[in-house]
């Protein structure tokens, strides 16, 4: 039997509520802030990816699903979606000397060393403003996160961790110190650092190796070499932070890994997902536009990966979604003969009551083993097509759960009526 390919990701219909509910969940809250969905190409070219991402970062050197197309073309599944979002944005003439609040949903695809909370294929959330300078924006996407932890119900354990890289020349100048310091312990650092010591120094700073975290120790900070433009927009974020009572920590290490980044870099950790810990990521990112040709646009963001928050959700409310009706009426046939009716019959439930979901029970089968599985699928009721019933005109509501009233013979009509009132929906 042939199996899914390494990495690649398999959701099941019990996973899937926990899934759709945490997507939804969060695009309410991006739909409530009045940020618009953009659907974008699961396929760009490779240079958008080695251009705006950059080329010495490990998604570009390690990680991207590179292949060439017939013409010769060199292509990659997209990574992630910041550059993507921008190129799209761009090309259609929506970015110069103009705002956009935009959002995309949907996979991403990196290969990495598969483990829980970490796949080839998973699917990310990110959330983009372009032609905003000022911090308010910032402060808008890190309280627009704030809300989705609050409605998932995961806010008391996931923690902002705020840092700023300053402008490009402050980040260049701190990339020069850190290579000067680091070169003379060369030889000490792990194979990983000793790497990115000549390509993206920057990323050393996230080593969990001891014996380099021991010498990073007495390296150079970042906050050293922030100009004080870039601190005021900074201070002026933790400001707006404050009066919105969203809670933060500074973390001076943190520098996320994508050359694009300057000024604010945030990250949403936990500590309930072992070292899977960052559930959302981002910052500004003001120079990407035209590092990929546009001309200068501000802009701000983050990526949110919903399998790991699906699972920091599943790890505080194990419980919940595990047993979650996927029908609320399920049409019983009394004998096989009666299948034309019970059609019939269900498709005038699904026209009268568009808010639920109608199952017919296919396949033949006792009542008794029909009404098995309307429990098993979690029905509020059983709706029973029989002889009898068709030369009244009507059918059986059998209730299934408590408090859901008594076994009913009801027109159709009147079914609808019923059921309407005690599932309150809209008249």
């Amino acid at each position: 039997m042939l199996q899914t390919v390494r990495g690649m990701r398999v959701v099941l219909p019990a996973e899937n509520r926990r899934f759709r509910f945490v997507e939804n969940t969060v695009r309410k809250v991006l739909d409530h802030f009045a940020y618009e969905e953009v659907q974008l190409p699961l396929i760009e070219a490779t240079e958008l990816f080695s251009r705006g991402v950059g080329e010495a970062t490990d998604i570009v050197e390690k990680e991207m699903y590179v292949m060439q197309d017939r013409d010769g073309d060199s292509i990659a599944l997209r990574p992630e979606g910041t550059a993507g979002c921008v190129r799209a944005l761009e090309e259609a003439g929506l970015l110069y000397n103009q705002v956009q609040r935009v959002y995309y949903t949907g996979p991403m695809f990196r290969y990495e060393r598969p483990q829980k909370g970490r796949y080839r294929q998973f699917t990310q959330i990110g959330a983009e403003a372009f032609g905003f300078t000022g911090p308010d924006v910032d402060a808008e996407l890190l309280d627009l996160t704030a809300r989705c932890w609050r409605a998932l119900g995961v806010d008391e354990h996931v923690r902002l961790e705020l840092n700023t890289l300053g402008s490009r020349e402050s980040r260049l100048a701190f990339r020069e110190a850190l290579i000067a310091y680091l070169t003379p312990h060369a030889h000490e650092l792990d194979a990983d650092s000793q790497r990115r010591l000549t390509t993206n120094p920057l990323r050393i700073l996230d080593s969990k190796v001891p014996r380099t975290r021991e010498i990073l120790e007495g390296a150079p900070e970042l906050p050293q070499f922030v100009d004080a433009a870039s601190r005021a927009h900074f201070d002026g974020l933790q400001r707006l932070l404050d009066d919105l009572g969203v809670s933060f920590v500074l973390n001076s290490a943190l520098v996320r890994g994508l050359d694009y980044y300057t000024h604010t870099v945030f990250e949403w950790v936990t500590d309930r997902l072992g070292s899977q810990g960052t559930v959302c990521a981002g910052g500004r990112y003001d120079g990407l536009v035209e590092t990929l040709g546009g001309r200068a646009c501000p802009a701000a963001g983050f990526g949110m990966g919903l399998e790991r928050v699906m699972l920091l959700h599943e790890v505080i409310h194990p419980d919940a979604l595990v047993v979650e009706q996927s029908v609320d009426l399920y049409v019983c046939v009394q004998d096989v003969s009666l299948t034309e009716a019970a059609l019939r019959t269900t498709n005038l439930l699904r026209d009268g009551l568009p808010g639920l979901r109608v199952r017919t029970n296919l396949g033949g089968g006792k009542l008794k083993a029909q009404f098995k599985k309307a429990d098993a699928s979690g029905a509020r009721w059983a709706v029973v097509v029989g002889g009898d019933e068709i030369a009244r005109g009507t059918v059986t509501i059998k209730p299934l759960r408590a408090d859901d009233g008594e076994q009913l013979e009801l027109t159709v009509a009147a079914l609808i009526e019923h059921v309407a009132r005690a599932s309150k929906l809209p008249g």
